[in-house]
């Protein structure tokens, strides 16, 4: 029987950069401080993973380079005993990014270079030797060979995951946030050998051609549930999941869910970097554990706003038991009607 989470794909050294304001073209900004991070969703999703739930076991595939950077990041992730490296290689300069950390409002923003990235495709992963139960591969636009284009599947990317699926392994994929207008061709083949689809509504909306903020940045609650029903009919088999600041939407095939988020005063708030992939870990784990959508919203919600309370994207993660107990006791935002 299969046991544990694969995470498969972008991994990056993160440089976060705490300035007082992000500058305008050919403006200066003053940075206040510099810490180093893991980044990328190789590393936040399996440590968080990792901290959830000491007894699971998280498959991390990816490519480090052989440089002071790649080190950095073996050695953080091996510090989890639960973290099997098996599958890691070395090859080419290990990806980093630079995220410009905004401390009036908590944006951030990413310049990244992709390094070895662009070489991971669909035999980076020895499937045959996998032994996880899911397998979550990230991010869609940002792993360049995957997403070349393939005669029969439509993708590289949609080709590994019909792979998977048919050794009975679960799908999972996310994708990474860029302009663009690569998302309607790019993403669709993927979603057809998909099992869990966690992204954000502006990954969502541009997947599916439909925008979910309007030009001022608010949310158009009365386009969430076609956004989330054409995500399911583009071929997603278990769950849609589309995940705002203000909360998340979630589609199963038979209900709609809409959780809130936690209202956490913005002063509490240390930073918001590996906020996404600590939801999606939440999601992988409460499927992994066989909860049901709503349930694994919850947890996902209070995994999401652990991590707000460091300025790395994983420090701040709690354990399962912390987690229930957060979200239970900590007040929501108000109730999003879709």
């Amino acid at each position: 029987m299969r046991k544990g989470i694969a995470i498969a794909g972008t991994i990056s050294l993160d440089e976060i950069k705490a300035v007082d304001c992000y500058p305008d073209k050919s403006e200066l900004t003053t940075i206040n401080s510099v810490r180093r991070s893991i980044g990328g969703a190789v590393s936040n999703c399996s440590v968080a993973l990792a901290k959830i739930d000491r007894n699971l076991v998280v498959e991390a595939i990816t490519y480090l380079g052989n440089d002071e950077k790649g080190k950095y990041l073996y050695e953080c992730l091996n510090t989890y005993p639960n973290i099997d490296l098996k599958q890691l290689k070395i090859i080419g300069e290990t990806p980093f990014t630079d995220v410009i950390q905004d401390k009036h409002d908590k944006t951030r923003t990413f310049l990244t270079f992709r390094g070895n990235s662009s070489l991971f495709n669909e035999n980076s992963i020895d499937l045959i030797k996998l032994k996880s139960k899911i397998l979550h591969i990230a991010y869609i636009l940002l792993l360049d060979s995957l997403d070349e284009e393939d005669l029969e599947y439509g993708t590289k990317m949609a080709k590994l995951l019909k792979k998977a699926q048919e050794l009975g392994i679960k799908t999972s994929i996310d994708i990474v946030s860029e302009s663009g207008i690569r998302y309607e061709k790019t993403v669709p083949p993927s979603l057809k050998y998909t099992n869990y689809c966690v992204i954000n509504e502006y990954e969502a909306g541009k997947s599916v051609g439909i925008n979910l903020r309007d030009r001022s940045g608010k949310l158009l609650t009365g386009d969430i549930k076609k956004v989330l029903y054409k995500l399911k009919e583009l071929g997603v088999k278990d769950w849609v999941v589309v995940h705002v600041p203000e909360g998340s939407f979630g589609y199963d095939g038979k209900n709609v869910y809409s959780i809130p988020s936690l209202f956490i005063e913005i002063e509490s708030i240390k930073g918001t970097v590996g906020a996404g992939d600590a939801y999606v870990a939440g999601i992988l784990y409460g499927a992994h554990k066989g909860f049901n959508l709503n349930e694994s919203m919850k947890l996902a919600t209070a995994s999401a706003a652990s991590s707000l309370f460091e300025e790395d994207s994983t420090s701040g993660i709690k354990n399962y038991e912390e987690l229930v107990l957060l979200y239970d006791n900590y007040p929501k935002r108000e109730d999003i009607k879709i």
